[in-house]
């Protein structure tokens, strides 16, 4: 063996040891410490090693074997066929060859008729139905030997107990995959984040994590989904093609993910593949690509598998979302309420096509459950519009000496005393808008266009307007007229910027109560809450003079949202603000115009929550459209709430309102409703 021999043979050795490790991390503990991307390139790599070192290939590599062994807290089930893995493809020049590969082997010179449909980044499931009966449900394990997870399986809303429909087979086996869609994820995690418990690292490990449960009674509570998408046994009438298949599934009872279709060649494959892309940010669940399946059914069987993939199936994977990076240092940020929110400093890194430099850390309970230290290496996560935030730590990787990240004892922008709530995991400034950074959020929350919709105040002419001396708090804002010919010389406004503003700040003088009481930025007090008071005191000097048990009569208001106001509306400081504002001529916000219930308000005084994802609507436009019939929107589902609107992927509110005997609406209907502004008669 010569020297690049043994170079070569001494970093295959390494790959394997790495990819065994991170593949039981992933598979086994659910809890992976690299991305799905740093996996796949160090499982690339060994594969090209292999394949130019032939001599060194073996049946114990990983390249020969599909997931990891299964844990011993459950018994094992063999698969009557294995479940096997997919081959990635990266780029549109391997789809081509994969196509290739395909003709190649079925001697074909047309075009290859493919089943497209999304790579759910779920885990694997097998669904095993005797005369319609679920039997048994059991993971894929390493492809031959599984985990009994049946009682698991049995709480999950969608997978039916019992087929029903015509020509059953009387052996099936379902494959699919068990997913938690993101509305019921990101609710979960904030949930985990109140009770100062670590939260999940992404929706494909909350959902093996919430499979893997002993007690069966936790996995119900989760909000866990399934897709059916192929099968192993199939004993009865057998289908010719893939979309066949797909379509007996439904019509048995079956939950199928919408999203399939049959394509035609390398072009068809490459068009799904662009198409589903851009829907990506607006898709319910997580997908990180797409599988590409030979439709006919009788040409996979000609095709064959190989060790520990089909020959006619492959992963196209998208861009990665989550990336490793090393973390430069923790800064402190203030934010409006004066919560300290540590956020890590990192090496630059491309997640998802944006240059991620900076990643929250949430708080410093949840810093200290994932132990993150200068020097890690740490797996970043960025989706949609989502702030990238750490997820965890590689912990192999941490350097000697690495140091912990202290609390803080004092307010890193105004030295001023901190303190943590009982009860609560948020580390507060407690000195107010004395604290410049508070008061620096609390002017861009004022300005914000849910807020007083104050256009043309953005965050650095706020910062330059405090840098100067122009403003100091929200009344300054209404006294800049007289200061005109100082703002024209700032730096980028000219003569029009500044009459687009002065007048955008006399408009806001137009906004009512409801508007002025979120704009206050008050905590625990949302748009919804706002609107609400304003409308059951209708106007600042009742609500000044309100009482803490009055203010619990308003509703969606409990004990803590009416201490909050009620200490905001005793505060020294901001009595001397409000009164500021009370002297500027003009403004319309210590009232609030009278509503009367009418046809055109046909939800007046009724609460509405609104779940799930939306696809014709923004979760805002629909806010905005429903209150313009007199609803009041709450976040929350409650004994008040007379309608909950369920889009995409629900999550646990639409449980809750099933269980409280709550109407429910789809958006369909929600659509129609907002379109005859009227309650349908079967609803009175």
């Amino acid at each position: 063996m010569n020297g690049e021999e043994q170079e070569a043979w001494q970093r295959l050795q390494w790959l394997r040891q790495q990819v065994r490790y991170h593949a039981d991390r992933y598979h086994r503990l659910d809890d992976p410490e690299l991305s799905d991307a740093a996996y796949d390139r160090l499982f690339a790599e060994l594969l090209q090693l292999e394949q130019r070192y032939p001599q060194w290939q073996n049946a114990d590599s990983p390249t020969q074997r599909v997931g990891a062994k299964p844990g011993s807290r459950f018994a094992e089930v063999r698969h009557g066929l294995p479940m096997l893995s997919l081959d990635n493809l990266f780029a549109a020049e391997d789809v081509v060859g994969f196509d290739r590969r395909i003709r190649e082997g079925l001697a074909s010179v047309g075009l290859v008729s493919y089943l497209a449909e999304p790579k759910l980044d779920g885990v694997a499931l097998s669904l095993l139905y005797r005369q319609g009966q679920l039997w048994r449900a059991a993971t894929r394990g390493d492809g031959s030997v599984g985990e009994e997870i049946t009682e698991q399986v049995k709480t999950i809303q969608g997978i039916p107990h019992q087929l029903t429909g015509a020509a059953l087979p009387t052996l099936l086996e379902v494959r699919g995959e068990v997913y938690m869609p993101l509305a019921g994820f990101a609710d979960w995690n904030e949930q985990a984040r109140e009770r100062g418990e670590k939260p999940f690292a992404n929706p494909r490990n909350a959902a093996s994590g919430s499979l893997r449960q002993l007690d069966a009674t936790i996995t119900a509570g989760r909000p866990l989904h399934f897709f059916a998408h192929g099968c192993g046994q199939w004993q009865g009438e057998y289908p010719e093609t893939h979309a066949q298949m797909l379509q007996r599934f439904q019509a048995w009872g079956l939950p199928v993910c919408d999203w399939w279709r049959a394509v035609e060649g390398v072009e068809g494959c490459l068009a799904y593949y662009q198409a589903l892309e851009q829907e990506r940010d607006r898709l319910p669940f997580e997908v990180d690509g797409v599988v590409y399946k030979v439709n006919c059914l009788a040409d996979r069987e000609r095709l064959g598998s190989l060790a520990r993939s089909p020959r006619w199936a492959a992963a196209h994977k998208f861009a990665p979302r989550e990336e490793q990076t090393v973390v430069l240092g923790v800064d402190v940020q203030v934010g409006r309420t004066g919560v300290l929110t540590p956020v890590a400093r990192l090496q630059a890194v491309a997640v998802g096509g944006v240059t991620i430099t900076n990643a929250t850390l949430h708080n410093f309970q949840e810093l200290a459950l994932k132990d993150v230290r200068i020097g890690d290496t740490v797996l970043v996560r960025r989706a949609g519009d989502v702030i990238p935030e750490v997820v965890s730590v590689v912990q192999s990787a941490r350097p000697p000496g690495a140091p912990t990240i202290p609390v803080p004892t004092s307010c890193p922008v105004c030295g001023g005393a901190v303190q943590q709530q009982e009860g609560k995991v948020a580390l507060r400034c407690l000195a107010g808008l004395s604290c410049p950074a508070q008061r620096k959020e609390a002017i861009k929350h004022f300005v914000s266009r849910r807020a007083m919709d104050i256009d043309g105040l953005g965050d650095r002419l706020i910062d330059l307007l405090l840098r100067e001396g122009l403003v100091e708090d929200l009344a300054d804002l209404f006294h800049l007229q007289p200061q005109r010919h100082r703002l024209a010389a700032l730096e980028r406004l000219g003569d029009k910027s500044v009459d687009n503003l002065l007048r955008a700040i006399e408009t806001a003088k137009q906004r009512h109560l409801g508007q002025f009481l979120f704009a206050l930025g008050i905590r625990e007090v949302g748009e919804a809450t706002a609107l609400n008071l304003a409308r059951h005191f209708a106007s600042w000097q009742a609500l000044q003079q309100a009482s803490r048990e009055e203010l619990q009569g308003v509703a969606e208001v409990g004990t803590v949202v009416a201490e909050q106001v009620w200490q905001f509306v005793q505060n020294g400081a901001n009595q001397r603000l409000i009164h500021r504002l009370q002297q500027i001529e003009g403004t319309h916000w210590w009232q609030m115009v009278a509503e009367t219930a009418s046809d055109s308000q046909p939800l007046a005084g009724k609460t509405v929550v609104l779940t799930g994802t939306l696809s014709q609507l923004t979760r805002q436009e629909a806010k905005a459209r429903l209150e313009g019939l007199g609803a009041r929107v709450s976040g929350s589902v409650s004994d008040r709430t007379f309608l909950l609107i369920a889009g995409a992927a629900p999550g646990s509110k639409r449980q809750q309102a099933a269980t409280r005997g709550i109407r429910v609406i789809d958006e369909e209907q929600l659509l129609s409703l907002l379109q005859q502004k009227r309650l349908p008669e079967s609803w009175q």
